[in-house]
């Protein structure tokens, strides 16, 4: 074959290959569906509503229609049955609501709650037994915190600094005459969670089987080994507080 003719062979396929060498490096990003599929999909959701118990005041609570992506991207732990962010020490399946709105019988409009947290992620809303406050949760990206709510004044304050323990629900209780809420708070020493990616085993995993017919296990997410059971003491394990409306605090029962 002559030089000339092999040039013109070779030429076509070392475009093809760039082509494809290019195609391949390139970054596809999520894409935006169009207007029409938009409308339909992207739309708000209708708030949910607390009534007291005198018909006073309604408090409304609005939500996203979707989780986010960077919601969707959290680690998750699967322990026990439970779905946990170790990060925040919450249910990773958690649907939060991101604003706040009381409206009195009266009025004719919802009024904007102030002082809520920047981004909220909002949860375990709940009244007083005298109605006159709402306790809430607030994820934010270091910990769950605790806040409240004066009704009347329509305003949002932290309550304390230190971090609450959400992984086994609700963290949050009234006492009965509404002054102060029993919380579990995080640990102030808490041993560090082990990566079983970076752990030795100190032994193989052995299987063992006797030949008897038994019924297959329907519970997901035991806890397999001695890393499992370390994670999962480590994240339910929890310090009993009183917090008081004015934001001091006292161990339970010490």
């Amino acid at each position: 074959m002559k030089l000339s003719n092999l040039k013109w062979l070779i030429l076509p396929l070392l475009i093809l290959f760039s082509s494809l060498s290019g195609n391949a490096q390139e970054n596809i990003k999520y894409q935006t569906p169009p207007a029409e599929i938009m409308e339909l999909a992207d739309y708000e959701r209708t708030p949910s509503v607390m009534l007291d118990s005198r018909n006073e005041f309604m408090i409304f609570t609005y939500r996203s229609t979707y989780k986010s992506l960077d919601e969707l991207n959290q680690p998750e732990f699967r322990l026990a049955g439970l779905r946990i962010n170790p990060v925040v020490n919450i249910s990773s399946t958690t649907t939060y609501v991101n604003n706040i709105k009381i409206r009195k019988a009266s009025e004719t409009s919802e009024v904007q709650v102030t002082g809520l947290p920047d981004n909220p992620k909002i949860t375990s809303l709940q009244f007083s037994p005298d109605e006159k406050n709402l306790i809430f949760t607030h994820t934010s990206d270091k910990g769950v915190e605790l806040w409240v709510v004066d009704v009347a004044g329509r305003s949002a304050r932290k309550l304390s600094d230190r971090y609450l323990n959400a992984n086994m629900g609700n963290p949050v209780t009234w006492s009965r005459d509404g002054l102060y809420v029993l919380v579990r708070l995080l640990p102030e020493e808490r041993r560090a969670l082990i990566d079983e990616s970076k752990s030795l085993p100190e032994g193989p995993i052995v299987s063992v089987s006797e030949g008897k017919v038994s019924q297959n296990r329907t519970y997901q997410d035991l806890l397999k080994n001695k890393n499992d059971e370390a994670n999962f003491e480590t994240l339910a394990t929890s310090e009993l507080w009183i917090i008081n409306l004015d934001g001091s605090k006292s161990k339970f029962l010490d």
